[in-house]
């Protein structure tokens, strides 16, 4: 028997309510990550915790956060995305709660963990709910302002955090959320329906969900610890070993098992696979110099952190404002020409931030990350749409847990490199001072640093220009032939 309806599902415009509800989630959750990173000085001082361990503050979220992304978007699949989402918005909530309460350092981080599985199942539904609700040629536009909504998010978050740890405490960053945490539970409980009944008993493939996990979790590691000098970094040729092992294992037992952890068959579908590809790309490609870009303005213009802040809001503004059109207008013309064009104009827009000089006014800085957010929306949109019109009705979790996956790991793989590359500039100028026994003079060090970030700017700017041609390799329509609105009962 399946449950009675609301009565919200039997209007018209239904779907509209649920992409309300994942605004929600979404808008939470960038907000958090926004907020936190600038709370993290605050949160050094207030625990009295030494440096190393304020940074798993964010490490410890965005690496749990990145590792259940592809496991929970499997279980809402078999058990229904509603009580997973409103799970994910109760812990997130009561995770939020703890850090803002937490007495010590440990504690801060055991509760950063509860969020970041709330997180896990927020983000791998949002998509899924979305896709499952709206037709096909209104996809592109209702995940466009999901992403408008989450950049709009992160360019509060700086302003918020600052205003919130001033006034208050660094713990306000974290209590912030529960009013709007439980806001979205009660509106989750109200506006998504039961799911449909299930014949079948469900089957959940934990083997292949290890080793996936094991893979991942290596890999993770060593790009989040490169530069760290730490016993990951020591062990980075065995981590990346048992990562590749574990990966083999996993491509092995999901051929073998009828139920699969992760379909490989998702991965023959050219938009699909490429879609993915391409975003993390795309925030290989944004994160690097957003690393970089707070080093130069603290150091070089001499600016505080908060006005630092406030001073990279340009990209996520453009971004909110151009990602509803962009995916109005790629459920009309299809993705292609917005994705490849979108990263196409990201290459401009780095090859622009290569351009800065040390005496670069602050107008000059503001159109050239303006341009990179106008790129970025353009391409996030359209490219979200082709990934999950590609992905099966029974898979849209999973595969919108993948897609937020390989976001996360080039958000990492990003800041990875960025770190590599500054820290090996910085050290060699270290130790050319140190043999020519001469003083490190402020000019020196600034010269140095803008040498070390054009490096940076440049090779993004080919990471961006190869995901606009990966992009032009997509084929122009979805092959999901799923043209109408699904059964809400099915969420």
């Amino acid at each position: 028997m399946e449950a009675p309806l609301p009565r919200l599902a039997r209007r018209p415009g239904y779907r509209w309510y649920v992409l309300g509800t994942v605004l929600i989630g979404a808008f939470m959750s960038a907000l958090d990550a926004s907020i936190v990173n600038l709370a993290l000085p605050a949160i050094n001082v207030a625990y009295h915790a030494r440096l190393e361990l304020v940074e798993w503050v964010a490490l410890s979220y965005l690496l749990t956060l990145t590792l259940l992304l592809p496991a929970m978007g499997r279980l809402a699949d078999l058990f229904g995305r509603r009580p997973l989402y409103i799970l994910g918005f109760a812990l997130f909530t009561l995770g939020s709660l703890g850090c803002g309460a937490a007495a010590s350092i440990a504690g801060l981080l055991a509760w950063r963990v509860v969020q970041a599985v709330g997180a896990a199942l927020l983000q791998s539904n949002s998509l899924a709910l979305i896709t499952q609700v709206f037709p096909e040629h209104e996809r592109g536009r209702a995940i466009g302002v999901q992403g408008a909504v989450q950049a709009a998010a992160m360019s509060v978050g700086p302003f918020l955090g600052g205003l919130l740890v001033a006034r208050w405490s660094c713990q306000a960053v974290f209590d912030v959320n529960v009013p709007i945490g439980v806001a979205g539970t009660v509106v989750a409980w109200l506006v998504l329906p039961r799911p449909a009944a299930r014949g079948a008993a469900a089957s959940f493939d934990y083997a292949g969900g290890v080793a996936f996990s094991v893979a991942l979790a290596a890999l993770l590691l060593v790009v989040t610890q490169a530069t760290a000098g730490n016993w990951i970094t020591a062990h980075a040729v065995d981590l990346l070993l048992l990562a590749v092992v574990s990966a083999a294992l996993f491509v092995g037992l999901q051929r073998e098992t009828a139920a699969p952890f992760i379909k490989l068959g998702l991965f023959r579908e050219r938009n699909f696979t490429i879609g993915n590809v391409t975003g993390m790309l795309s925030y290989v490609a944004l994160c690097a110099p957003m690393f970089l870009l707070p080093f130069y303005l603290e150091t070089v213009h001499g600016l505080g952190p908060r006005e630092a802040g406030v001073l990279l809001t340009p990209v996520p503004m453009a971004l909110a404002v151009v990602a509803p059109f962009s995916g109005y207008l790629s459920d009309k013309f299809g993705v292609r020409m917005f994705t490849a064009g979108g990263m196409l104009l990201t290459a401009v827009g780095l090859f622009a931030l290569h351009t800065l000089h040390h005496d670069t006014a602050v107008a000059g800085l503001v159109w050239r990350l303006a341009l990179l957010g106008v790129g970025l929306g353009l391409f996030t949109p359209p490219n979200n749409r082709s990934v999950m019109c590609a992905a099966p009705e029974a898979d849209l979790s999973v595969a919108g847990g993948l897609l937020n996956m390989m976001r996360s790991l080039g958000m990492m793989c990003g800041m990875a490199f960025a770190q590599l590359i500054y820290g090996r500039e910085l050290q060699g100028l270290l130790e050319r001072v140190a043999a020519a026994r001469e003083p490190l003079t402020r000019e020196l060090r600034h010269h140095e640093m803008m040498h070390s970030f054009d490096k940076v700017y440049l090779a993004m700017m080919l990471v961006a220009v190869a995901a606009a041609l990966l992009s032009l390799v997509k084929e122009r329509e979805e092959r999901s032939g799923r043209t109408h609105l699904a059964p809400p009962t099915e969420l």
